[in-house]
This record gives structure tokens, C-alpha cells and sequence, in this order.
């Protein structure tokens, strides 16, 4: 009997006490979250991580930086993976960076800017100069019901699938469009370079499956000539860029343009969700 006892209280025992670890999933920690950064780029590492033979480790896109050799000792590098590192990491869960707007996601460490770009709380800032207004994409389209801006950056309420005529001075920059379905801010951006005008349009708004993906299409016509553009999809941005687009845009050349007025027609239509 001593003998069975000795057994249930060895491996069984052992068995137990594991499982209890298993149902506990989560439990605080205080971490130096330094640990985790890449030593040689200084960033979170993210998945997949490598390893040297001595156990040094290296992100995935300094492995090729490096030419596949370790700093540290000169062994290969860019083989092997570190799956003990990886999983810790998978296991360290932090709350949203948008948590005080409303968010009660909890992401992976490394993995905060993907989950920014998506989270419906994420912050959307006004594109008017001159203002620093910030919040959620639909509290941004009522930013401009409550708060008055100069009308030239203003445009009517468009509706989806319907063509729009719209005029712009090319010196403006932007001009803002409001969609009445959705509740959702467009940007209209024009660059004028020395070869002609970059035309594109950006949806102020996270890439939320709420918010929806859009296409557009742009046409010019001048002196009988036309010139248009269809975009796939409208690109969702936080915040608009004042660098010349390189790619996703309408170049209309100087030969094609009268003065300092922009007058376009365009649509944009809501995609279907898979």
C-alpha cells in the first residue's frame, strides 16, 4: 500500500499541479519590457525571431542587414528560430494603447501599431491647417458640424455610388468631403510638382471592418480632352500625409491645367465585405 501511495502523490501529484498552472492563464508580472526589444535595431521584437548557435538573438529584418551574421559572436544567423522567445511573447498581453478612449482589447506585445491602424478608437486628426483637433473617425466628422472652418476646405455631404462635381484651388491643398451614410471624413489632396498635379483621396478613419472599405473614380476634363482614374480602394489613414503620394494617385500635367481651379468629378462606391 505504502508503495501506491508513494505513486498517486509522485507523477499524479506532479500532473495537478500543472494543470492548475494551465488554468490559471493569466497572472501579473512585473517585466523590464527592454528584454524583449531587438539588441542590435532596439525595436519589440516580433515573430519570427532567430538565433545564433550561442543563443544571440536577432529580428527577422536585421538577420539580412547583417548578411546572416551574428554581431555578437559571427556564427549564422537567420535559421534558426528561437520558438522559446517567440512564445513568451505571444503569451505577454498588454492593453490597447487606445484603452483610455474606450478600447478593452488586449494585443500581443510587438503588435500595438497593427492593432492601432484597426481599432475603432484609434485617434484621426483634423487635416485643416492650422487645427489640432483629434478623436475617434466619427467624432471627426462631427467636428465639423460643431466647429467652423474656412469654407474653401469644406465641401457639401456626398452620397456613396452618386458622381460629384467638386472645385478646388490647387493652393488650398485639401479639400474635405463628408459622407451622410457612414458618418465618415474624405480627403481630397492635390501636390503641385514641377511636371503637374498629384491628385488622391484618403478616408480619415482606422482599417475597422465597421468602417468599410471604399473604391474611387476621378476624371478631369479640360478643352475637350478627358483624363481619368480608378482606385481599387481608398486608402484609411489617421492622418493625411503632406508628402507626395507615390502611388494611388491622378497626375494631371501642366499642359492640361487652367490656372489655380481644379474643377473634377468623382465617385466613390462602398465594396462589398467578404
Amino acid at each position: 500500500m505504502e508503495g501506491a501511495s508513494s505513486n498517486v502523490n509522485g507523477p499524479s501529484n506532479t500532473y495537478l499541479q500543472k494543470k492548475q498552472r494551465t488554468e490559471d492563464k493569466t497572472r501579473p508580472a512585473m517585466l523590464d519590457f527592454d528584454v524583449f526589444d531587438c539588441p542590435i535595431c532596439s525595436e519589440p521584437l516580433t515573430i519570427p525571431i532567430f538565433q545564433c548557435d550561442n543563443g544571440h538573438l536577432a529580428c527577422s529584418s536585421c538577420c539580412p542587414k547583417l548578411s546572416n551574421k551574428c554581431p555578437a559572436c559571427t556564427l549564422p544567423i537567420g535559421r534558426i528560430r528561437c520558438r522559446a522567445m517567440e512564445s513568451i511573447l505571444e503569451s505577454i498581453l498588454i492593453p490597447c494603447p487606445n484603452a483610455t478612449f474606450g478600447c478593452t482589447k488586449n494585443v500581443s506585445y510587438g503588435k500595438e501599431s497593427t492593432h492601432v491602424k484597426e481599432c475603432a478608437f484609434s485617434q484621426c486628426s483634423c487635416p485643416v491647417p492650422g487645427c489640432n483637433y483629434n478623436g475617434s473617425y466619427k467624432d471627426l466628422y462631427a467636428h465639423y458640424i460643431l466647429f467652423s472652418h474656412p469654407i474653401e476646405y469644406i465641401n457639401l455631404p456626398l452620397k456613396f455610388d452618386n458622381s460629384f462635381i467638386f472645385r478646388m484651388e490647387i493652393s488650398k491643398k485639401i479639400l474635405i468631403l463628408r459622407g451622410l451614410v457612414k458618418k465618415l471624413v474624405f480627403v481630397v489632396q492635390c501636390f503641385k510638382e514641377p511636371y503637374g498635379v498629384y491628385v488622391t483621396i484618403s478616408c480619415i478613419a482606422p482599417s475597422a471592418p465597421e468602417v468599410g472599405k471604399f473604391s474611387y473614380h476621378l476624371s478631369y476634363i479640360v478643352d475637350g480632352y478627358s483624363m481619368t482614374f480608378k482606385s481599387p480602394e481608398v486608402k484609411r489613414v489617421l492622418e493625411v500625409s503632406l508628402e507626395t503620394p507615390r502611388e494611388d494617385f491622378m497626375l494631371i500635367p501642366n499642359s492640361f491645367l487652367r490656372g489655380e481651379m481644379l474643377d473634377m468629378k468623382f465617385r466613390i462606391k462602398e465594396l462589398k465585405q467578404e
